[in-house]
């Protein structure tokens, strides 16, 4: 089928035609014929780089030119930018969401293409934003995650919302990897497109004794070292192609990332380019250590690394001067990154309480589907590393003659449902407790035939506790949220977290380390683990905070002393951020890398913006030390940097050059005037901020005494 027989609008048909695209690979006409231009829901599940994407992009063209409006959900905020790039300067207006969860973003209503992560869409449902009413088209992306235990819930629940608010809209959801399809398609009310078909031949197999064993075939490996993964590195790399390599840790990961690049040797001017561009801003060994690696044409990839760190390795591999990475798998969750032959190193990962366990077979087709790249590789391998006989057959039959696993609803659990019964409630959603049991009947829970009774029993768990919270009241059978209660939902925090947080508020004396501590209890926070070295200074740190009431600090039961560590660890690497330690020392000090830090501060900083909102509720007299905190946890200073950080182009760094050179605030710059100024931040900077003095005080800084943390967000990153 010819792209220009299409009802497509001739913008986006002249940019196909630029760049080659003519006619539609066969999944894509399955998908044409199953109505996709005629508002028919599709469940489109096919084989990675086999078109899901332009298939979407069609059908979005399609309606905008209709005058409609389409809402693209993706997982991760690194694939919502990577699809923002994507579908820009075709002739409509993209817009991308994925930060504060208390905003109705009702400027992104102004663009044709609106791109968010579940979750940023379920606090867009639930701060009533306008312009949801006006979808016309939704597409998920990766729908298999419903099966996620973290992220499905929410997914189910915001399809469930926006197909009941938006009746007529059109839903496309795409997966590589669903085991049953026609299920999914069935609550959907989905046509089920399905198809094996790849644009590039994929051969799947399995490494043992010096050769790849394939199905019908077996190819030789040069042995040039004792190690089994880096032969067939070697042995693509001698060939022309790239290789992905899937490990089980970050240490692995580096540890292999070394062995490439010391066995490469030579390296060209691209790799170099690369490497000095790491290197450049690189304040920590595992920075330098990547840059040493990419200069010989292999990297490593995790979430340890910075943002910048992982898009420059990412960049150098699409280009080709990076010619290895070695990475965990979460650069197979949707990033567009193929190559020659995938390896998939260990098929074992360790979990907490279960040891080491198989990796699911989902997961193994999401980094075998990385093989190939389109246009340039006659073939994709994807190949396991076997340890013996018996394990390349147990290999073959769990992996790759294995279908991916069902995909199972995730609404279940004893928690997973009480943000989002809140949520339904304070939305107006449902007034009624029967309400809410009818709501439940259209989830994918209810479709795969779940229990009634567990699910009445979960909203009447949630309810109970809901009401012994203060956040719901049930009058005669009416629900209506509480001010707290809607302030919770709005916030998109868990009801749990918003427990801890003013059990604090109204019980506790303020100290940093101890409110930061009950923000890193929360449900809602990310937390480091703990390791063997730790505990000592763990345990040093728990019995001085014994004294102001640690005991009061609740955690996970599940978790026991574990939980208190892993939150008293966390809670003291951000009090060493706000503290102004290097990064480099802080990466040290608690085994974390840049990324880690970045993560951390940039959940807790929601959490203590949260916190602040809580605190207008319940605690007016901590406002002020819970917005300062704010400030400092967002700035990453000491108390005495923040008249400095008020300023727009003033991070930690520079603000500190400031103060150490005697200039502690705004009146103090103006006094020095810019010729002083200029050899400390340099004349673009120095502009930028005597710009911003010549307003009044309170539009930089301060309205009636209270820190506005709007005035900050335009904060350069790179001043971090």
């Amino acid at each position: 089928m010819n792209v220009d027989e299409l009802p497509l609008p001739a913008a986006l048909q002249e940019v196909y035609a630029h760049k080659g695209i003519s006619t539609l690979f066969p999944p894509q006409e399955s998908c044409v014929a199953h109505g996709l231009f005629e508002g028919k829901n599709l469940l489109v599940a096919v084989p990675t780089a086999s078109g899901k994407t332009l298939v979407a992009e069609m059908c979005m063209h399609r309606h905008i030119a209709d005058g409609g409006k389409c809402l693209y959900i993706v997982p991760l905020k690194a694939l919502a930018s990577e699809k923002f790039q994507e579908f820009s300067g075709k002739g409509v207006r993209v817009g991308i969401s994925t930060g504060d969860f208390d905003r109705k973003d009702e400027m992104l209503g102004h663009n044709d293409i609106i791109i968010a992560t579940s979750e940023k869409l379920d606090s867009l449902l639930r701060n009533k934003t306008p312009w949801l009413a006006e979808l016309t088209l939704l597409v998920v992306d990766e729908v298999h995650l419903l099966d996620s235990p973290d992220r499905g819930p929410t997914l189910e629940m915001v399809i469930t919302k926006l197909r009941f608010r938006n009746p007529g809209m059109q839903l496309l959801a795409l997966s590589a990897t669903i085991g049953n399809p026609d299920v999914l398609a069935g609550w959907l009310g989905a046509e089920a497109v399905t198809s094996q078909w790849r644009p590039v031949e994929l051969r799947e197999g399995v490494y043992y004794h010096g050769e790849i064993r394939f199905p019908q075939s077996v190819r030789p490996v040069e042995q040039v070292s004792r190690y089994e993964d880096l032969n067939l590195c070697l042995d693509t790399i001698a060939e022309g192609g790239q290789c992905l390599v899937f490990v089980s840790s970050r240490r692995n990961a580096e540890a292999l990332a070394r062995r490439v690049a010391s066995a490469l040797k030579k390296a060209g001017e691209e790799p170099k380019a690369f490497a000095e561009r790491i290197q450049k801003d690189a304040e920590t060994e595992m920075g330098r250590e990547l840059a040493a690696c990419v200069a010989q044409g292999a990297a490593f990839h995790h979430a340890g690394l910075s943002r910048k760190e992982r898009s420059l390795v990412e960049e150098g591999f699409r280009k080709g001067a990076i010619l290895c990475i070695a990475a965990t798998p979460t650069l197979a969750a949707g990033l567009n990154l193929p190559a020659r032959r995938v390896i998939i190193r260990d098929h074992l990962r360790y979990q907490a309480g279960e040891g080491m366990a198989s990796i699911p077979v989902r997961e193994y087709h999401q980094m075998a589907g990385r093989a190939g790249r389109p246009r340039l590789d006659p073939y994709g391998e994807a190949v396991l590393i076997g340890k013996s006989e018996e394990e390349v057959v147990a290999l073959f039959d769990n992996y790759i003659d294995a279908r991916p696993e069902d995909v199972h609803s995730r609404c279940a659990g004893r928690w997973a449902l009480c943000a989002h019964i809140l949520s339904l409630v304070a939305t107006r959603f449902a007034t009624r407790r029967e309400e809410l049991a009818d709501f439940m009947r259209r989830t994918l829970y209810h479709y795969q035939g779940g229990d009634a009774e567990v699910i009445e029993d979960i909203i009447d768990r949630n309810l109970q506790y809901l009401g012994e919270t203060e956040m719901v009241s049930d009058l005669g059978g009416n629900l209506a949220a509480s001010e707290y209660g809607s302030v919770v939902s709005r916030l998109y925090i868990d009801p749990r977290g918003a427990e801890l947080v003013t059990g604090y508020l109204r019980e506790q004396e303020f100290s940093t380390l101890t409110a930061l501590h009950v923000l890193c209890s929360s449900p809602d926070m990310p937390r480091l683990y703990v390791r063997k070295s730790d505990l000592f200074y763990l345990q040093k740190h728990l019995s001085r905070l014994g004294v102001d009431g640690w005991n009061a600090v609740p955690y996970d039961e599940g978790e026991g002393l574990e939980g208190v560590y892993r939150s008293l660890k966390t809670a003291l690497l951000l009090q060493d951020w706000i503290d102004e330690v290097p990064e480099a020392m802080i990466c040290e000090r608690y085994g974390a890398g840049q990324g880690d830090v970045h993560a951390m501060v940039e959940s807790v900083t929601w959490l203590v913006h949260a916190t602040a909102m809580l605190a207008r509720l319940f605690a007016q007299d901590r406002s002020h030390e819970i917005r300062e905190l704010e400030v400092r946890i967002k700035q990453g200073v000491k108390r005495e940097l923040l008249p400095l950080v008020s300023l727009r182009g003033i991070g930690r760094v520079r603000a500190r050059r400031l103060f150490n050179s005697g200039i502690k605030d705004r009146d103090a710059i103006i006094q020095a005037g810019r010729e002083r100024i200029i050899p400390i931040l340099g004349r673009g900077i120095t502009d930028q901020v005597f710009a911003q003095l010549t307003r009044a005080p309170e539009e930089v800084c301060e309205e009636g005494g209270q820190l506005q943390l709007g005035d900050f967000s335009g904060q350069e990153t790179g001043d971090h």
